[in-house]
């Protein structure tokens, strides 16, 4: 090649380039180095991460779906009538029994003083009716007692007659075993009295023994006619106390009929008396319309069910208000936190267990509490119209269980103003 042109590269160059050659591949390298040793701190620091939020995520369940709640208390008129002023204003802190509104009294204390007046009427109509019966219930009493008395009387006339009686029956037996037994006496000694005889004839025995067994025959005849004697006597004494006893009877009758007419005397008294006990219960009857009416006047001061805090007032004075109707709501200082945790959350929460609480408003801060209870059923248990999967296609849907997680005292002082119902809060429970 003829018209080939050669390049000539200068001394000076070529020796620099081939004192650079061995640092020139060091300078290149340096960036990849320093990138893969920051690949690897970060992936080192992810790993770290990951593994401090698998930890916590596997000893923890956290809801967003989580509510600050606290008992609301309405308060409304339980009468008719009208405003006539409003102690409170919105948002202001209350006491139990402090006095919020007012209703214009006066066409409750008319009837106060209607109810009284009648009550007073009642009184002396009733001592009216108690000093007319007074002269007549003593001596129809008197008459009565005496009646009563002779009643008692003969009735113990009775009781004694009847003991008579009993005693009499129980002589009637042991007369008839004397009467037995002389009987039995009389026939030995009459066997013996005729065995001495034929004995006597026969030259066996004695003129003497003969004369012994006659006379005790003798004897035991006259012992059988005396045990005789006594049985006719006992059942004549049980004949005379069955006498006693119709006689006591007789008398019984009679004071009855005594009483009968002290009864028939003291008519006119037990009717008096129904009066009396008329008029005491129109004396009671009008002293419960006295409570009523003090009662009625007491509901136009609505005071303040429990301590806590005014909210949703709508009462302005000189409104006209009807029984039942809302007036204002009181907001008591404590709260909880309802948190709607999924079901497949609960396997392992239990009542008792820490809940960290951040409350959206507070800017995310944290308070402390424990698990208090579990619902008895879940939302959709408890929505006003709950589904019914018995009808159509079914899909399956993770329920959501409302769980009470009370606050640490100590954990929200200070903080009491500021936590109301109704903020949203994330719940974290640590169930491991």
């Amino acid at each position: 090649m003829k018209n080939a042109k050669v390049a000539t590269v200068p001394a000076e160059l070529t020796e620099r380039e081939a004192a650079d050659a061995p640092t020139r591949p060091l300078k290149k390298g340096l960036p990849r180095i320093l990138l893969l040793a920051g690949l690897g701190m970060g992936l080192a620091a992810a790993g770290v991460a990951g593994f401090h939020w698998w930890q916590y995520a596997s000893s923890h369940e956290e809801t967003d779906d989580a509510y600050v709640s606290g008992h609301i208390h309405p308060v409304s008129a339980r009468i008719n009538g009208t405003v006539q002023k409003v102690l409170i204003d919105d948002n202001q802190p209350v006491k139990v029994g402090q006095p919020l509104v007012l209703l214009d009294p006066r066409d409750y204390q008319v009837q106060l003083q209607q109810a009284q007046a009648a009550l007073a009427v009642a009184k002396r109509q009733a001592e009216t009716a108690r000093s007319n019966i007074a002269f007549a219930a003593g001596r129809a009493g008197a008459q009565q007692t005496t009646a009563g008395g002779n009643v008692g009387a003969a009735e113990a006339a009775i009781r004694s007659a009847q003991s008579v009686v009993v005693e009499a029956q129980a002589g009637i037996p042991a007369a008839q075993a004397q009467l037995a037994q002389a009987n039995a006496n009389l026939t030995k000694a009459r066997l013996d009295y005729e065995r001495y005889q034929n004995l006597e004839k026969e030259g066996v025995v004695a003129r003497q023994q003969l004369d012994t067994a006659r006379a005790t025959y003798q004897v035991q005849v006259a012992a059988r006619d005396a045990a005789a004697e006594g049985v006719r006597q006992a059942q004549a004494r049980l004949a005379q106390a069955r006498q006693g006893v119709a006689n006591a009877r007789a008398g019984l009758l009679q004071s009855e009929g005594s009483l009968q007419d002290a009864r028939a005397a003291n008519l006119q008294t037990d009717v008096n008396r129904a009066q009396y006990e008329a008029a005491l219960a129109a004396v009671q009857q009008a002293e419960a319309n006295v409570r009523n009416a003090q009662l009625q006047l007491s509901y136009t001061r609505i005071a303040a069910p429990i301590a806590g805090r005014i909210g949703k007032r709508t009462v302005e004075a000189g409104q006209r208000v009807q029984p039942g109707q809302p007036l204002l709501s009181v907001v008591q200082n404590q709260v909880w936190v309802t948190a709607n945790f999924k079901e497949t959350q609960l396997a392992h929460m239990r009542p008792g267990q820490t809940v960290e609480v951040k409350v959206d408003a507070l800017g995310g801060k944290a308070f402390e509490g424990r698990v208090n209870s579990f619902s008895p059923g879940s939302g959709q248990t408890f929505a006003l119209l709950p589904a019914d999967n018995a009808t159509g296609n079914f899909t399956k849907i993770v329920q959501r269980v409302p769980v009470k997680i009370v606050l640490d005292p100590a954990s929200v002082r200070g903080y009491e103003p500021l936590l109301v119902p109704g903020l949203s809060v994330t719940s974290s429970v640590e169930v491991k």
